[in-house]
């Protein structure tokens, strides 16, 4: 009686074994491309690229991107803040660990050009300058010299030109609205339609960087309310736009 009992409390305890390794658990590149708990016709590659690249029109490249940029989207999307009926039900699926493995994975990729046509001298005023006159800021004081973006504001490097450009026209739409501060709303309207074409065409032509060492806490950085918000970076006295 005694063995059987020993042998029923082994049984028991072997029952309760300790959950499979981490080795068994999605990682952002499964995620990626087999679409987690989304499914697998849900896969970001499907759309993104296998490298992350875009399609260079509707589908933006994510390779590259702030990690913490990157979850914020998704966590916009499943909380309607951003439109994408598609990206709602996949960023709905996806818990918040899922989201951030996805992120991470796509912001260590070192992004590809997109082959772009030569950039405007109105562009090119328009990103490294505004029109001060009309209470239009440049581009540059918030996406950086040379698109390079940062933890706060998405580079626009890489990204194609139709994508920048129907971005900007979602912005003056009221179609894209995940901006707390309002600021690309406020700008979009500005832009004449020529002009809105021509600062996309000169933000496309930026070759993209690769990504840089981020920290490793893309919660915190999506917790700032300025992550998602254009908003000029902090510049040293007696600098210039033009040279930040």
């Amino acid at each position: 009686m005694r063995k059987a009992s020993l042998l029923l409390l082994f049984l028991l305890s072997a029952c309760q074994a300790p959950a499979p390794p981490d080795r068994f658990r999605a990682t952002g590149e499964t995620i990626a491309m087999s679409g987690g708990d989304a499914g697998a016709e849900a896969a970001c590659f499907t759309c993104h690229g296998l490298q992350g690249e875009g399609d260079g029109r509707d589908a933006p490249r994510l390779a590259g991107l702030d990690a913490g940029y990157l979850h914020r989207q998704l966590d916009d999307y499943a909380n309607g803040r951003r439109e994408h009926a598609a990206m709602r039900e996949i960023a709905r699926k996806l818990g918040d660990g899922d989201r951030s493995k996805v992120s991470a994975f796509y912001a260590a990729i070192r992004p590809a050009a997109w082959p772009v046509e030569a950039g405007s001298p109105t562009g090119a005023r328009l990103y490294d300058e505004g029109d001060p006159a009309r209470g239009l800021p440049s581009c540059a004081s918030c996406h950086g010299v040379g698109g390079v973006g940062d933890a706060a504001n998405p580079p626009l490097a890489g990204q194609s030109a139709a994508y920048i450009a129907g971005q900007l026209r979602a912005w003056r739409e009221a179609k894209r609205n995940n901006d707390p501060l309002g600021e690309m709303r406020r700008v979009s309207r500005l832009l004449s339609d020529a002009e809105l074409a021509a600062v996309s065409r000169h933000a496309a032509s930026f070759p993209p960087h690769p990504p840089e060492a981020r920290a490793t806490s893309p919660a915190a950085r999506r917790a700032d309310p300025r992550n998602d918000v254009s908003e000029p970076r902090p510049r040293a006295a007696g600098s210039s736009r033009r040279g930040e």
